[in-house]
C-alpha cells in the first residue's frame, strides 16, 4: 500500500500543479502562478513556508513507510487502508476538478494588485475554498494508506498551512478586492464545508 501511496500522491501533485498549470498557461499565457510569500515572517510567509513543508512530507510519508517506519497501531487496519485509497483516489478527482471549475480564475497564490473573477458556481457553491477541502481529503486518505507519525505530521501541517493561508492571506484579499460581492458570497456559504464557517454580514 506504501508504493501505491507514493504513486498517488506523485500522480495528484503532477496533476493539480504541473499539468493545471500547464493548461492554464495554454489557454491564458499566463501560468497562474503567483509565488510570492510576502515579507519574511508575516502569516502569508509562513503560510507558505508550512505549506511546502506538507508538500515535502506528504511526500515523505510513503516513502518512510517503504523504507520500514513503523506505522502508528490505532490507524493500522487493512480495511482503514483500502478506506484511505478510496478517500486519496476522491479528493485527488476532486482536487483537479475544482481546479478546472475556477476557468481563467485560477490561482497558486495572490496577487494583491491583480483581480479576477469571483466564482460562486460549481463545486464553490458548496464551499469557498473547495480547492484546498479536496487536497486535504487526499492528504486524510494517504495518512490512512500509510499510517505513520510523518504522514499524520504532513496532514497537521497541510491543515495549518491552509488555515493561515485562507483566514489571513486569501479572505482579506477578496473582501478587499470583490467587496459586498464576496461578503455575501461568503456569508451564505461555508469556508471549506457547506454551512459550516460562513462570515457574518458587514454592515
Amino acid at each position: 500500500m506504501a508504493l501505491t501511496a507514493l504513486l498517488l500522491y506523485l500522480i495528484a501533485s503532477g496533476l493539480a500543479f504541473g499539468w493545471r498549470t500547464f493548461l492554464h498557461w495554454r489557454r491564458t499565457g499566463d501560468s497562474g502562478l503567483r509565488l510570492d510569500a510576502g515579507p519574511v515572517g508575516s502569516l502569508s510567509w509562513w503560510a507558505k513556508l508550512a505549506f511546502v513543508a506538507a508538500l515535502v512530507l506528504g511526500l515523505a510519508g510513503p516513502v518512510a513507510a517503504l523504507a520500514g517506519l513503523a506505522p502508528l497501531s490505532a490507524l493500522d487496519h487493512p480495511l482503514a487502508r483500502a478506506a484511505g485509497l478510496a478517500i486519496a483516489l476522491g479528493g485527488a478527482v476532486a482536487t483537479l476538478a475544482a481546479q478546472l471549475a475556477m476557468g481563467a480564475s485560477w490561482r497558486i497564490g495572490v496577487d494583491a494588485s491583480e483581480r479576477t473573477a469571483l466564482v460562486t458556481d460549481g463545486p464553490f457553491a458548496l464551499a469557498r475554498n473547495p480547492i484546498f477541502t479536496a487536497m486535504i481529503t487526499t492528504s486524510c486518505g494517504l495518512t490512512l494508506m500509510t499510517p505513520n507519525p510523518v504522514a499524520l505530521l504532513a496532514l497537521v501541517t497541510l491543515v495549518t498551512s491552509v488555515q493561515l493561508q485562507v483566514r489571513a492571506v486569501e479572505e482579506p484579499y477578496l473582501r478587499r478586492v470583490h467587496g459586498c460581492a464576496y461578503r455575501h458570497y461568503a456569508a451564505g456559504v461555508g469556508r471549506f464545508l457547506p454551512g459550516v464557517g460562513r462570515l457574518p454580514h458587514a454592515h
